[in-house]
């Protein structure tokens, strides 16, 4: 199965502006992060949390393995975002400054967020 990068296209337009819906879905936290050109970030897989990440300014390589170890890339750009699974190994690699959003299913405290990462280098 190959990674999916989802583009998010505008839901309302009008004299204002527009309106556009990112997700539909459960989620109990929502992080901006920063990173800067060449950064990797992630390298690691959650045992319960799932996350979707929108890029908002810049561009990223994502990577995932899968169960037959074989690890997947797709390139992500601003106004895409990818999902990321429990039990999903997966690692970002940033070929632009950029900034986007983490929206999760568990909360990102210090302390309940570190239980649940458990570091795996993919990149």
């Amino acid at each position: 199965m190959a990674i999916k990068v989802i583009k998010i296209k505008e839901s309302f337009i009008d004299k204002r502006g527009k309106i556009t819906n990112i997700l539909e879905s459960p989620v109990t936290s929502i992080v901006i992060i920063t990173s800067k050109k060449g950064a990797v970030r992630a390298n690691h897989y959650h045992k319960r949390d799932s996350h979707w990440s929108y890029i908002i300014k810049g561009k990223m390589e994502y990577y995932e393995e899968r169960k037959s170890g074989k690890i997947e890339k797709a390139i992500v750009k601003a106004g895409e975002m990818v999902y990321s699974a429990p039990g999903v190994p997966h690692a970002m690699k940033f070929l632009e400054s950029s900034v986007f959003l983490a929206m999760t299913t568990e909360k990102r405290l210090k302390g309940k967020y570190d239980k649940d990462t458990i570091p795996y280098e993919i990149i």
